[in-house]
């Protein structure tokens, strides 16, 4: 007898369907074969599946098994067919009758026959909405997770005996209720109010926030840069619920979501060491994984010692600053992932880290320092909005009583700024300013006479490019919107060449 289930497999973010076909022939030798490009995962659901219906009392068919993952040319990966292949197998063997065409199955299988949390499935509650479907069986620490999507019934399962009688009739299962996404008001550890001194990299930051734009620190060791960094997420504004789903999705597949985290609410915060693998920050693998830049997305990607990150990491970076999202190719196929992330940088001047300090004399040789500055190449440089020299902080004011403005009123400037974006754009898909493209740029960055003059001196005696130009035009936009101006004045681009200069000095 012949049965189907249907299932799905992951494929970078999305989820494509597979129907799990199981053939139970009673006149062969009896054997279990799956065939269907299936992983070293699939290969060993026949121990687990074995093991699982022994242990809940059912009868293992002493028959010839077959269990084809159609369509038989799409790479099948993962443990999440374990549960649909045990159904398959029940019903083809006239143990359960049970109609599951509208039913989507995942979930893993342990030994004694539990289901176990898995990878991706999000993706697959948005898979079964997609094809129609009524209902989606999840393992129970996968419901809360599943249950965000709208228009689909999720069916909680503990164990497969769970399962088992609640398609005969004699176990009842209350599908779960839609998940709320109630996007959390993020508490951080660290707050500009404890920060002394940096007026400038303050202001830096809450710009850079409003916009979101990218950002380079550099100053000398215990200046405050990991502090003003580590401070820089409680000034961001709260996730709006696509950016919460956006983001869940990423962390669903790499299996980051866990019983108590169902569902990310904060925007992430993303600081890999400088020995971090190339695959490790940008994605990949033998089976892809989203890395670090796309786990950043909506959120911050912070690269403190950026020169001791490996050249290769670093050229690699370029493709998701400018298209907010990283391909990853393989002889097989490619796969994208979303990467819109703020880069936040750091970094000494030099090896020593004392070149141009007031307080500490710079060991390093000229081909030190010069060896030193060609880790990070122009065309990286060029993809940085704001550049910013971090002083270490004068003694009075480092001792001194007197309190700085706290994240909170930072973020509701920075949070009207954006509201001022979202309006902006509404309907184009871009959130913020640095997101523009060049047809964004000249339809709402509107600048004045006297500004443009300003503009065109800068571009011929700062040598900006193309890019750079654009750039400074984006991150005058988002200074105007903290001033509440409609166009663009002189003093918008003044400042913003400020952190331009920087770098090209």
């Amino acid at each position: 007898m012949l049965a189907k289930v249907l299932s799905g497999s992951n494929v970078g973010l999305d989820s494509v369907p597979v129907t799990v076909e199981v053939d139970v022939i009673a006149k062969s030798l009896p054997s279990f074969n799956i065939v269907g490009l299936g992983d070293r995962a699939v290969e060993e659901s026949k121990d687990r599946v074995r093991s699982a219906l022994y242990n809940i009392k059912a009868d293992f068919p002493s028959k010839r098994i077959t269990v084809n993952l159609a369509p038989a040319d799409l790479p099948k990966v993962g443990p999440a067919f374990d549960l649909p292949i045990a159904l398959g197998m029940l019903i083809a063997d006239g143990q359960l009758e049970a109609d599951l065409s509208d039913t989507l199955v995942v979930g893993e299988l342990s030994l004694d026959g539990g289901l176990r949390s898995t990878h991706g499935v999000l993706s697959f509650a948005l898979l079964a909405k997609g094809l129609g479907l009524k209902r989606i069986f999840v393992p129970k620490d996968n419901s809360l997770e599943a249950a965000v999507v709208e228009g689909v019934e999720v069916y909680p399962f503990e164990n497969l005996t769970d399962v088992f009688n609640f398609l005969t009739g004699t176990f009842e299962v209350a599908p779960c209720p839609l998940t709320d996404l109630v996007v959390a008001d993020e508490v951080c550890e660290y707050d500009f109010q404890d920060i002394k001194g940096q007026q400038q990299a303050r202001r830096a930051l809450e710009i850079a926030a409003a916009g979101g734009h990218n950002v380079l620190l550099k100053g000398p060791p215990g200046a405050g840069k990991t502090l003003l960094s580590r401070a820089f997420p409680s000034i961001l504004p709260t996730l709006t619920k696509d950016e919460a789903l956006e983001v869940t999705r990423i962390y669903s597949i790499c299996g980051s979501l866990s019983k108590d985290t169902p569902i990310i609410t904060i925007r992430p915060f993303r600081s890999p060491h400088h020995t971090a693998s190339y695959v490790g920050i940008i994605g990949g693998g033998n089976n892809i994984k989203p890395g670090e830049v796309s786990l950043a997305h909506r959120g911050v990607l912070f690269l403190d010692e950026l020169p001791e990150f490996p050249r290769q990491v670093l050229e690699a970076l370029r493709q998701p600053l400018e298209d907010r999202k990283v391909t990853i190719s393989r002889s097989s196929g490619s796969i994208t992932f979303p990467s819109q992330f703020i880069l936040l940088a750091a970094q000494n001047p030099c090896p020593c880290g004392f070149l141009g300090s007031p307080k500490k004399n710079c060991v390093c040789m000229p081909g030190q320092i010069s060896r030193y500055k060609k880790r990070i190449s122009g065309p990286l440089i060029d993809r940085i909005d704001i550049h910013l020299d971090v002083p270490a902080v004068e003694v009075e004011k480092l001792t001194g009583s007197e309190t700085s403005e706290d994240s909170k009123a930072i973020r509701k400037r920075v949070e009207k700024a954006r509201q001022a974006q979202i309006k902006r754009f509404s309907g184009s898909g871009v959130l913020t300013n640095a997101e523009m493209s060049n047809a964004h740029i000249k339809q709402f960055c509107q600048v004045t006479v006297e500004a443009l003059e300003l503009l065109k001196m800068a571009i011929s005696q700062m040598n900006l490019s193309a890019r750079g130009y654009h750039r400074v035009l984006k991150l005058s936009r988002t200074i105007a919107d903290l001033s509440e101006s409609e166009n663009i004045l002189s003093e918008h681009i003044a400042e913003a060449l400020t952190y331009r200069a920087r770098e090209e000095s």
